[in-house]
């Protein structure tokens, strides 16, 4: 997945933005089940509430919004915003809360699939962003709890100071139905529901295609921690044994990767003899290509290159080959998987995994088309 970027003051502005619009948003859900406002009853205005809670308009107009989406008030053109029943039309619709670590890069798409399942089917969606922190992830779920969501929709945090297992443990144990989204355990032990890219799958692919060139000595880039690096890790020397390939390692700490540490990266592969490397991910195989260039090298000639991710790839100096996982599907087979087990509690519980696509450009030297490989579906029950 995606590199995390660094905050800047702009995007620090905006979660600060952010987390005053939800903690405003649970006060009037709070106040509203308290009966602060009755039933048929009218809030403040928005100008009074921005006075009241120390806000901005445009803050109390987004948590107002949201009471909106959850069925709780409905703004009346001229009249102002009204407390409606518990029953009132519409408020029947599920309502899924969707919790990722960040809007940038890598979700997006993701997000764009899992908003077309709910609303296909009719369903609202409550989202938060939890920006890589467990304990905020925590308080996060807790809120989309309290306010009634009818399911969760997931990306947990795996690499924060709680350990993976426990904490997936406690995901499970949800009072409410939830399907985890690119984040599974290795072992049996876990019992949550998933929607995950096939990550061994891309990565063998990523080395077959790059064997398939004749290349048979084949690299792997590495930034380290992440929940994907595992399985990229696991296809790869799958494919390297099963091709009869030589392989070489290298990786880096994602704080570390710099084009000092690109530099360290391609003289490790050069002395294993390397002609070929697969990059987890994008910004590493940017580094590279750029390494390459100092070195007096060129890419494909010299060094032919496999991305992963397919963010950015396209805007290397060289358009990078790169591994695309099939985020938007991914998304919405996440909301369909979902909906269904709040359809049928009773259904065996589902673990999906999508086959990425490789998508052909000039650093692997075979051409500038995308392959024939369409994302497939592999799905397991248990």
């Amino acid at each position: 997945m995606a590199d995390r970027p660094h905050p800047s003051t702009a995007q620090i502005a905006e979660g600060t933005k952010d987390l005053k619009f939800r903690q405003l948003a649970h006060e009037l859900r709070q106040q509203v089940r308290d009966g602060v406002w009755p039933v048929g009853g009218r809030l403040p205005t928005e100008k009074q509430l921005a006075l009241n809670s120390g806000t901005s308009v445009s803050t109390v107009r987004r948590a107002v919004d949201e009471l909106i989406a959850e069925g709780l008030v409905v703004r009346r053109q001229g009249s102002g915003t009204f407390v409606l029943p518990p029953d009132a039309p519409g408020t029947g619709r599920a309502l899924i809360g969707v919790l990722v670590p960040d809007t940038t890069f890598y979700y997006p798409q993701i997000l764009q699939g899992i908003e077309e399942g709910l609303s296909t089917a009719g369903a609202r969606l409550l989202l938060t962003c939890s920006g890589y922190d467990q304990e905020r992830e925590a308080r996060d779920v807790q809120d989309m709890l309290d306010a009634g969501t009818d399911g969760l929709l997931l990306v947990p945090t795996l690499t924060g100071p709680e350990p993976a297992d426990r904490y997936l443990a406690r995901l499970a144990a949800l009072p409410v139905p939830a399907v985890l989204v690119e984040r599974r355990s290795t072992s049996l032990s876990d019992t949550n529901e998933y929607v995950c890219t096939h990550h061994e799958a891309g990565a063998y692919d990523a080395v077959r295609h790059l064997a398939g060139l004749g290349h048979r000595s084949i690299g792997l880039v590495l930034r380290a921690p992440s929940p994907t690096a595992p399985p990229v890790i696991e296809g790869y020397r799958q494919a390297v044994h099963e091709l009869g390939c030589s392989a070489a390692e290298f990786r880096a700490t994602r704080q570390e990767w710099s084009p000092a540490a690109a530099d360290r990266c391609l003289a490790v592969l050069r002395e294993a003899g390397v002609t070929a490397a697969v990059c987890f991910g994008d910004r590493q195989a940017v580094l590279l290509e750029g390494a390459a260039r100092r070195a007096g090298l060129t890419v494909p000639d010299d060094l032919a290159l496999v991305a992963y991710d397919d963010e950015i790839a396209d805007l290397a100096d060289i358009p990078l080959t790169a591994v695309a996982p099939p985020k938007h599907l991914l998304g919405r087979t996440a909301a369909e998987t979902l909906l269904r087990r709040l359809g049928e509690p009773g259904l065996a519980r589902h673990r999906i995994m999508l086959r990425p696509s490789i998508t052909v450009r000039q650093s692997c030297g075979a051409g500038t088309t995308d392959t024939g490989t369409t994302p497939k579906q592999q799905e397991i029950t248990s």
